[in-house]
C-alpha cells in the first residue's frame, strides 16, 4: 500500500490532510473477529466511525467500512473483510486533493499515512464534505474576482459606513499628503515655469497618462492576485509592456507637440517624461499590490491611492528634471 503518488504540498499542514485527520476512530487488528469489533464499538465515542482501520504495529493494513462490517458473518476475521489496498494520502497532501481522492474512490473516509505506511488518522466524511464546500466557496470567489473567500467579499460589500470609512480614509489621507508634496515639488520649479510657461501646459497630461498606464497594470495585478496567479509570472510581461507603451506615447507626443507649438525642446521634454513616467508607473503598479497583499491587506483599497501618490510624484520629478536638462 502506498500513498497517493501526486500530493500537492502547502506550508506545514495548513490546509492539508493532516489538519483534518483524527486518530480517534475504531481500530482493529487482522485476527479480530467481526463480532468482537462490533461489540467493542458499543459504548465508545469516536470522532468518526464510518470506517474501521485495521492497524498492525502502527502500520495501516486495510480499511473496513461500517456497512461491510455489519453485513459480514460474525465469525469472519477483519483480514477477510477489509480492503487491503484502500486509497490513502500523506499528511502533507493538499486538502482539496485529498477530498477528491476520497470522492473518486467512493470512500466514506480517507486514511492518512506517512511515508512508512504508519497510520496517522482518518478524514471523516463530514470533514471531506466541509473541505469541498470550502474549496468551492474559494473557487467561486476567485472566478468572481474577489480576494480570499466569497464570505469575506460579501462582508466587505455589506459592511457598515463606519467600517468603510475606517478602511478607506487612511489610504486617502496618504493620498492627500502626496497631493501636498506634489504642490511643494511644483513650487520648487517656479522660476523655470515663469521663464517657459509652455512647460506648465503639459504637467496634467504627463501625470494623467502615467496614472492611466499604472491603473491598467494595477487592475491586472489585483485581478491576478484574486485568482491566485503568481505575480512573478506576469511582472516581467507588464514591465516590458510599460516600456513599449511609454515608447509609443513618446513617439506620438514628440511630433504632435512640435507641430502644434513649434518648440522642439519642450516636445522632447514631454516625450522623455512620458516614456520614463510610463515605465515607472508600470513598475510601481506591479510591486505595490503584491506588497500590500503580502502584508495581509486588501490591495483593492490601498494599491490605488498609494500607487497614485508615488506615480504622481515620480512623474513630476521626471518631467521637471527632463525640462531642466533639455529646455533650460
Amino acid at each position: 500500500m502506498s500513498p497517493d503518488p501526486t500530493p500537492v504540498l502547502r506550508p506545514p499542514f495548513l490546509g492539508t490532510a493532516r489538519q483534518h485527520a483524527t486518530d480517534r476512530v475504531p481500530m482493529a487488528v487482522r485476527r479480530d473477529s467481526v463480532e468482537a469489533v462490533l461489540t467493542g464499538l458499543r459504548g465508545r465515542q469516536f470522532d468518526a466511525a464510518s470506517v474501521v482501520a485495521v492497524v498492525e504495529h502502527g502500520r495501516l493494513e486495510g480499511l473496513v467500512t461500517i456497512e461491510r462490517l455489519l453485513a459480514a458473518p460474525l465469525g469472519a476475521s477483519m483480514a477477510a473483510v477489509m480492503d487491503p489496498d484502500p486509497p490513502v494520502v500523506t499528511p502533507a497532501t493538499d486538502q482539496e486533493h485529498a477530498a477528491w481522492v476520497a470522492f473518486q474512490h467512493g470512500e466514506p473516509g480517507l486514511a492518512v499515512v506517512d511515508d512508512d505506511d504508519r497510520f496517522v488518522g482518518l478524514i471523516s466524511p463530514q470533514q471531506l464534505f466541509g473541505v469541498l464546500l470550502s474549496e468551492h466557496d474559494e473557487d467561486v470567489a476567485r472566478v468572481g474576482g474577489f480576494l480570499a473567500t466569497s464570505a469575506q467579499a460579501r462582508a466587505a460589500t455589506t459592511a457598515p459606513v463606519r467600517h468603510r470609512l475606517a478602511v478607506r480614509l487612511p489610504w486617502l489621507v496618504v493620498g492627500f499628503a502626496g497631493a501636498v508634496l506634489s504642490a511643494l515639488l511644483v513650487s520648487l520649479f517656479q522660476a523655470q515655469l515663469e521663464k517657459e510657461v509652455l512647460i506648465a501646459f503639459f504637467v496634467p497630461g504627463v501625470v494623467y497618462l502615467a496614472d492611466a498606464v499604472g491603473t491598467q497594470t494595477e487592475a491586472l495585478i489585483v485581478r491576478g492576485l484574486s485568482l491566485g496567479v503568481d505575480v512573478r509570472r506576469t511582472a516581467w510581461l507588464e514591465l516590458a509592456t510599460g516600456l513599449l507603451v511609454g515608447g509609443f506615447l513618446a513617439a506620438i507626443a514628440l511630433p504632435a507637440v512640435y507641430l502644434l507649438w513649434g518648440d522642439l525642446p519642450v516636445a522632447c521634454t514631454v516625450a522623455v517624461a512620458l516614456f520614463a513616467a510610463s515605465s515607472f508607473a508600470t513598475a510601481i503598479a506591479t510591486a505595490l499590490p503584491a506588497l500590500i497583499h503580502r502584508f495581509g491587506k486588501d490591495p483593492a483599497y490601498g494599491a490605488g491611492p498609494l500607487s497614485t501618490v508615488i506615480q504622481d510624484l515620480l512623474s513630476l520629478v521626471v518631467y521637471f528634471l527632463a525640462a531642466t536638462a533639455i529646455v533650460f
